[in-house]
């Protein structure tokens, strides 16, 4: 069975990405820019390669049959770190199977990001690799951030008419393993969390949970940005995948933190 490689291995998709695909038998390696040796003899092997220069990533795809493409940057990272892992799978992993993470509407709403997420989603297609990419709307845990650091201040801000539909990081995990051992599907279907959200009842969710008493202040904000949240460009409410909500992911939250 040839080896798995996990890219942004030890970020919290990359994690738990890698733990679905543990299953005892598969070799799964993890990308990592330093050496990190194992905590115990089970371990997953930790390869060391940096996606940025393109440093050490030969010998890291060498002979992998399937990459599971989690990490992630800002600016234009995205896209050179994918163009180094394609360069470096042509040339040494005989065409395995590239699978990537991206985002819902990132063909409609043109926040700098999307666009280069859309950018690295044709780059794949365009590889001459085989290839899945799964785009998902965003995570609990980003939604929540939005929120969180805003907790010193007297009252929270939303953005009036955004809604989101957040969706369990464990949830994609599955999709993503699931991906990557099966054959390539090109674009699959969309996937979203369990409930549409408007943006104001999030907050509201959030400062209940935290006990936090503030007044929530919606912004209105202009630009053709607004208009795709608005419009609803970053969800997918017909394709609904598991059931672990916000409110959950919330209660969730507070014991792991002892509240």
């Amino acid at each position: 069975m040839q080896p798995f490689l996990v890219t942004g291995g030890t970020g919290k998709l990359g994690r738990a990405v890698v733990q679905r695909l543990d299953d005892g038998h598969r070799e799964i390696r993890v990308l990592s820019r330093q050496a990190q040796p194992p905590a115990s003899p089970t371990e997953y092997r930790h390869v060391v390669g940096d996606l940025r220069t393109g440093q050490g990533l030969d010998a890291a795809v060498r002979g992998v049959g399937a990459i599971v493409h989690c990490a992630t940057t800002y600016g234009k990272g995205d896209i050179t770190a994918t163009r180094n892992l394609i360069d470096a799978a042509l040339r040494r992993a005989s065409t395995p199977h590239l699978v990537y993470i991206s985002i819902v509407g990132v063909d409609v709403i043109p926040v700098p990001y999307y666009r280069d997420k859309l950018a690295v989603e044709r780059m794949i297609a365009d590889s001459g690799l085989p290839w899945t990419v799964q785009r998902t709307t965003q995570f609990h845990d980003l939604v929540a951030s939005f929120f969180a650091w805003q907790r010193r201040f007297p009252l929270t801000v939303t953005l009036q008419r955004f809604r989101f539909q957040p969706i369990d990081v464990r949830d994609v995990a599955d999709r993503l393993a699931d991906l990557a051992v099966s054959d390539p599907a090109g674009r699959a279907p969309d996937i979203g969390g369990p409930q549409v959200r408007d943006m104001r009842d999030l907050a509201t969710d959030y400062d209940k949970a935290h006990g936090l008493r503030r007044r929530v202040v919606p912004l209105r904000v202009p630009g053709r940005i607004a208009r795709g949240f608005a419009e609803g460009a970053n969800l997918v409410p017909k394709h609904v995948v598991g059931t672990f909500t916000f409110d959950d992911f919330l209660m969730e939250q507070r014991k792991d933190h002892g509240e």
